[in-house]
């Protein structure tokens, strides 16, 4: 008997997922646990492992599809399945039974008249006003682009179960409707066909987030080629708009000498990947510092609720990742009870889960402060984008030899920019610079032992 295949739930606000990737066609082999297929959600990209061995008998949603969970997108015959269903032999004709000959039939009745068509349901977007005390049912997510775009999610129907609000159910609301069709692959030297700038991917909505402000024209010009954004590109756009839009982005810059931690580790890499089976990074002395610096300035470890500042006793440090298709922030929970050791194991966790797909919702979920490293591809510095509902973020330059006056005298050190972004709504510059000393005083005078 085939066995379902179906949408995974990953976590308790996600109520939808989108099939990014078959990796097996129908009629391929597959073994349970292994890679069927990838999805995307609202808060992580993960591969889908085979509930069963057998064949992939037939594929039910297309890559590109947007559907709820628990939706069969699949059907998986086991392994003799398929054959035992092909010999097994026709059931022989029932018996023709003899009857007596029919009564003459009585006259036919005289003809009904057509019952009136019935009334179009009405569309989500249109419906009205729940009644008075009904809860509105929907997902945190729905809940943050309502507040951003001043929606009263009341007047909206939901078409999720129970009617839940869907993303998709407010997009559409957002976009009155109107979705572009799927732009192709690789376009070269034409002009797309009129219609919103932004491509729709088959089976989501378009998100008004992706208008643009020039004339078509002004764009598509000489020689071009096309490329449809990726479902992660699509979402970092919108988070990172919402940011901008919501936060008003002040930017501080401070340089800290780095020389006794870049020689600390020199002296220590191999001795510690040798003892705990771990590489040493600098990222560790960072997430150190931060936690000092968040623990003696609680506003910098906050969230903005209305007019009310929320300050987090947990310090969840969110850690930027760069990936092949794009950038995901797993967060490490709990990084003020964790020693040097359990904060290079947890970085080290999650960035390769990160890349493998593996990562579970509730682990980019939560965080309350982030840190990002454009340092790492060589840039001098950076000013990023405070990810949401942080209100500050921390980025770190290159570490490099540059010379500098100690003493009156020049010398060549280790040095590094580091930059905060933050919400000029919660915390103010002197604040900032307060919290930036307080990080550079702890790596320059570092003294916990790392091993």
């Amino acid at each position: 008997m085939p066995v379902d295949v179906v949408m995974p739930q990953m976590g308790e606000s996600i109520f939808e997922g989108t099939i990014t990737k078959w990796l097996k066609k129908p009629g391929d082999k597959v073994e349970r646990d292994e890679p069927l297929f990838e999805i995307s959600t609202d808060k992580v990209d993960a591969e889908i492992p085979a509930p069963a061995s057998g064949t992939l008998q037939e594929i039910k949603v297309n890559e590109g599809q947007t559907v709820p969970i628990k939706t069969v997108v699949a059907l998986i015959a086991d392994g003799g399945g398929a054959a035992a269903v092909a010999a097994a032999p026709a059931p022989p004709p029932a018996p023709e039974k003899k009857t007596a000959p029919a009564a003459a039939a009585p006259p036919p009745p005289p003809p009904q008249p057509k019952p009136a068509a019935a009334p179009a349901p009405p569309q989500p977007a249109a419906a009205g006003p729940l009644a008075a005390g009904e809860r509105v049912r929907s997902s945190p997510l729905v809940r943050k682009i309502a507040r951003e775009h001043n929606v009263d999610l009341s007047r909206l129907s939901g078409t999720g179960a129970g009617g839940r609000i869907s993303k998709r159910d407010i997009e559409t609301y957002l976009a009155s409707g109107v979705a572009a069709p799927g732009a192709p692959p690789r376009t070269l030297g034409a002009v797309p066909p009129a219609g919103p700038a932004a491509a729709a991917v088959p089976g989501t909505a378009v998100s008004v987030a992706f208008e643009t402000a020039v004339p078509r024209e002004k764009i598509y010009f000489g020689r071009y080629e096309v490329q449809p954004m990726s479902l992660m590109r699509q979402r970092i756009a919108e988070h990172m708009l919402a940011s901008k839009r919501v936060s008003p982005h002040v930017y501080s810059v401070d340089e800290v000498d780095v020389t006794k931690i870049v020689a600390l580790r020199g002296k220590l890499k191999d001795a510690f990947e040798a003892q705990t089976g771990v590489k040493l990074t600098y990222m560790p002395f960072f997430i150190r510092a931060a936690v000092e610096g968040l623990r003696a300035f609680p506003t910098v470890n906050a969230s903005l609720d209305g007019t009310s500042v929320v300050l987090h006793r947990d310090i969840n440090v969110g850690v930027a990742v760069a990936l092949d298709w794009g950038l995901i922030v797993p967060v490490v929970k709990a990084a003020d009870e964790k020693n040097f050791l359990g904060l290079q194991r947890a970085l080290n966790d999650l960035a390769e889960r990160a890349r493998t797909k593996r990562l579970k919702p509730e682990e980019v979920q939560e965080g309350t402060f982030s840190i990002t490293n454009p340092g790492v591809f060589g840039g001098l510095m950076g000013l990023p984008v405070i990810s949401q509902p942080n209100v500050a973020i921390l980025g770190l330059g290159s570490i490099a030899k540059r010379p500098v006056v100690i003493d009156d005298a020049i010398a060549i050190r280790s040095m590094v920019y580091l930059t905060l972004s933050y919400d000029h709504r919660v915390v103010d510059g002197a604040t900032a610079h307060q919290f930036l000393q307080h990080l550079k005083k702890t790596l320059e005078g570092w003294a916990e032992p790392i091993l």
